[in-house]
């Protein structure tokens, strides 16, 4: 049985002002014919299919097209799990039309799968909150999934059926696992989980969320879930919410992050993405192989003092999408900005640096003149937080327009 392991698509993502939409048309083509060439039984999608609960018309058509050429007309099973950027109400609405193609969808962590089955030997024969069996095409054995879409901790205990009694939810989501893996995972088939959750060692090093990702650790969110909570009988955990690739642990099982399909924040800067290929027979093993994803720009980010430098680079790096930092004892000219603009289409964000040595800060407090006007003392402000520089023009005159907002009101 060969299983394709991808998760945090974010389809209808923009960084800034550029759409990523004909990226993620390019890379999720990729993706299909890594399906094909490789002849998958099945695609796991581990949650954040979107960027937004509700995502542009073009999204929702790429989403759709690219399930419906991944199932393969109901040759291959295509398994999606909503994450903590995902509608969980919009991800499951399809769910009847897109099971006669052999696409099933899950929402929420209490979803109950409809048994099905299809004139190509495809179908859910098993199924219960949290838990599906598939029968599929040209493979002799099952495989059963324990699915966990993301839910804040309230929503999780409350479809988890526990009482707030203090238990924290790790325990009560490992007691639901072992639960349905007593019931239903022996050694006759695959058994595999595919969740959204911030996962990791008990004693590891916490992973970081990237730049610009909801997260989901903080005050209502949901907690950490450790590796050892995953039970014995997975021979694969499939995970999403990290961009990065990479193996939380080995043991009970490979429990992986595949990695989002493109860079979507410069914390991702240079960041190689991967969709992951399991190859997995019962009561073995799982051979676990990252294939590359090549489609869409890179993200970069450089910091320069010299112009001419950062010129050159821009030119070296004319198809990415760059942040660059400009340090400087004074603000960027607005002549400067425009050479810097006209050199390249991509740039996502110029961010002036001022080397508060260069331009001559003190540390001493000089008395604060409350005669003067509020513009005048906005001045004094903003040179003595940046070293001397006085704002840019555009920053002048933002600030006498929320000046005059305000005196209005």
């Amino acid at each position: 049985m060969k299983i394709l392991h991808t998760a945090d698509w974010h389809l209808g993502k923009r960084l800034d002002s550029f759409s990523r939409h004909t990226e993620q048309i390019e890379v999720l083509n990729e993706i299909c014919e890594l399906a094909e060439q490789e002849s998958v039984d099945a695609v796991i999608i581990a949650g954040d299919l979107y960027d937004t609960f509700n995502p542009p018309t073009e999204s929702i058509e790429l989403f759709y097209k690219t399930l419906k050429r991944l199932s393969n007309d109901g040759q291959r099973a295509v398994i999606a799990i909503a994450g903590n950027h995902d509608s969980p109400e919009k991800i499951e609405a399809p769910d009847p039309l897109a099971r006669e193609c052999g696409i099933i969808f899950a929402g929420f962590p209490n979803s109950v799968v409809s048994p099905f089955s299809l004139p190509t030997g495809l179908g859910v024969t098993k199924s219960e909150a949290g838990f599906i069996e598939l029968n599929l095409p040209n493979v002799s054995f099952p495989l059963r999934l324990l699915l966990t879409p993301y839910a804040n901790e309230y929503r999780l205990k409350t479809f988890l059926n526990a009482e707030d009694d203090g238990a924290e939810l790790r325990d009560i989501l490992a007691e639901k696992w072992k639960q349905l893996a007593l019931k239903y995972c022996d050694t006759l088939g695959v058994n595999m989980m595919v969740a959204h959750l911030f996962m990791m060692q008990r004693e590891g090093e916490l992973p970081q969320e990237p730049e610009d990702e909801k997260p989901i650790l903080h005050p209502g969110g949901a907690q950490v879930v450790y590796s050892e909570n995953v039970p014995e009988q997975m021979q694969y955990a499939a995970l999403g919410h990290l961009h990065k690739k990479q193996i939380i642990d080995t043991h009970p099982c490979p429990i992986v992050y595949s990695s989002s399909p493109l860079a979507y924040s410069f914390s991702e800067s240079n960041q190689q993405k991967f969709v992951m290929l399991i190859e997995a027979r019962p009561g073995k093993k799982v051979k676990h192989t990252a294939i590359p994803l090549n489609k869409g720009r890179k993200l970069l980010r450089a910091k320069f003092s010299d112009l001419d430098k950062a010129l050159l680079w821009l030119s070296e790096n004319p198809n990415d999408l760059v942040e660059l930092t400009m340090i400087s004892a004074r603000y960027i000219t607005a002549a400067e900005r425009k050479r810097l603009t006209d050199a390249h289409a991509f740039i996502v964000n110029i961010i002036p640096e001022i080397n508060i040595t260069e331009a001559g800060a003190t540390d001493e407090h000089e008395p604060i003149d409350l005669s003067k006007g509020i513009a005048e003392l906005f001045l004094d402000f903003f040179k003595h937080r940046h070293g001397g520089q006085e704002p840019n023009e555009r920053l002048i005159n933002l600030f006498k327009e929320a000046i005059n907002t305000e005196e209005e009101a």
